[in-house]
């Protein structure tokens, strides 16, 4: 028995891999004839050594549900998703471009803050912001790249138009499960990745480290970077190892760091103490430096955000980058763009409306059942209502909030979110999508070829959040047909 793609779904979403008349996209059709001449039972058979192949690799993320914590195999689904290359690199020009100007806007808010008094940014934004960090004001990191490491999210609506969902400024994970999926599709279908133009992914971790070590304060040729990890139950663990094997860098908790007196930090090892150029964090701010922030904090290092004033140490991305890293500064951006770069954005913003604003309040207050409504700071698909799929009183609970705190709330329509052929009993069939790209800058800026795919197993479910039971697949960008 042979998958049948005449028997799939089509019409109501735009499909990445197949269009609405049933006809399969011209550059997706090589992989979809490959999976169609294939068995089902061969491709099952495939998919079941796909995920015993996760098993053996570790591959994993954590999910805390009622105050445990447990460790999942990374969900995986083995149709990739498609795009051409022409389109990529209309996208990559609007990732550098968004990062561009969110790197001026973080550094003019510690700096000058020319944005806020030139009325293109309102001051009761800043100040109701809970990411702005006093303590990072006069600081200038090096290039002036506060977000060294961005994930942007990007969703495809009915028009067949790329929107950026948000902005991932603070400790953007999931890249190693993008690298983890290439690696997997390669040794499950290595005669597809023979036969086709498929654009590589693999240089993600020499870009990131190049990154990095720009940002040394000491002149060496090979500077010391650790990668800074709250520990084995973070839900990210496994990419933590993973990103520092792969880079060459050291993988340290707080405990494992002292600043002395000379400002610079030192690792602990056999031998005695060894100085830390860059710091790779991926620990919110209020637990980086329990001398300033959470002074309970029992997984930063004492004296960091010191270190790093002093010019001793780099740490990516920088304390206070969050600023920009909420939901509410994200209906901002086109307006950064033009405010920064003068330049039109080459990415659109889902339209949203600001809570904060009484006409945008009125109308998301009387249209709470068409909307998804989503608090300014949280992640992971927490937090968020989604009006048309909600119950009255799940709508009624969120009225009450936006009342009580304006500020920390917008709303956008519900978006069609683009659907792509996923494996399920039987066949395929069409799951919402969303896309993670990432993006560096330092003293160069690097995207990758791609992203991470993340998928919503569950039928007609829009959120596709790990934590939330989501999937993820490969991202194939390959060169345009002839």
């Amino acid at each position: 028995m042979k998958i049948d793609i005449g028997s799939y779904p089509h019409g109501s979403f735009y499909d990445e891999l197949i269009d609405q008349t049933g006809k399969t996209r011209p550059v997706a059709k090589p992989m979809i004839d490959y999976l169609t001449n294939l068995d089902l039972h061969e491709i099952n058979s495939r998919k079941a050594a796909i995920d015993a192949e996760i098993l053996n690799m570790g591959i994993t993320f954590t999910v805390y549900s009622e105050g445990e914590n447990i460790d999942r195999a990374w969900p995986f689904d083995i149709v990739p998703r498609v795009m051409a290359a022409s389109e990529w690199r209309h996208v990559e020009r609007g990732l550098k471009q968004r990062l561009s100007a969110l790197n001026l806007f973080i550094d003019d808010l510690y700096n000058d803050q020319r944005v806020v008094r030139d009325g293109v940014f309102p001051a009761e934004i800043l100040e109701g912001s809970k990411n702005f960090r006093r303590q990072c004001v006069g600081m200038k990191p090096p290039f002036g790249a506060w977000a060294n490491i961005c994930g942007t999210d990007l969703v495809r609506d009915a028009d067949g138009i790329l929107y950026v969902l948000e902005d991932n400024l603070r400790v953007p994970s999931g890249v190693s499960y993008m690298l983890a999926n290439r690696q997997l599709m390669k040794r499950m279908f290595p005669e597809i990745f023979t036969a086709s133009s498929i654009q590589a992914v693999d240089n993600y971790t020499t870009n990131l480290y190049e990154t990095l070590a720009a940002m040394s304060p000491r002149q060496v040729s090979r500077p010391v970077i650790a990668l800074l990890t709250p520990g084995i139950y973070n839900s990210a663990y496994y990419e933590h190892g993973y990103l520092a094997q792969q880079m060459g860098a050291v993988l340290v908790e707080g405990r494992d760091l002292v600043v002395e007196k000379d400002d610079c930090v030192y690792m602990k090892t056999v031998n005695g103490l060894r100085q830390v150029d860059v710091i790779y964090r991926r620990i919110d701010d209020d637990y980086l430096d329990p001398e300033v922030f959470r002074a309970d904090s029992t997984l930063g290092v004492p004296g960091l955000i010191r270190s790093w004033r002093a010019g001793k140490v780099g740490i990516a991305n920088a304390p206070g980058a969050g600023v920009a890293d909420d939901k509410v500064v994200y209906t901002f951006v086109p307006k950064l763009i033009h405010y920064y770069l003068d330049q039109d954005p080459i990415i659109p913003n889902v339209p949203s409306y600001l809570c904060m604003n009484e006409e945008d309040r009125k109308y998301v207050l009387a249209n709470l059942d068409k909307l998804v409504v989503k608090p300014a700071n949280e992640s992971g698909g927490y937090g968020i209502l989604i009006g048309p799929r909600a119950t009255q009183a799940e709508r009624d609970a969120c009225a009450e909030q936006i009342k009580a705190d304006p500020r920390n709330f917008m709303a956008q329509p519900t978006l069609n979110l683009s659907t792509a052929p996923t494996l399920v009993s039987g066949g395929l069939a069409p799951r919402h999508l969303d896309l993670r790209p990432f993006i560096l800058q330092s003293n160069k800026m690097h995207v990758t070829t791609g992203g991470l795919t993340r998928v919503a197993l569950r039928e007609g479910s829009l959120v596709v959040n790990s934590s939330q039971g989501g999937s993820s697949k490969d991202t194939w960008i390959v060169e345009d047909p002839a």
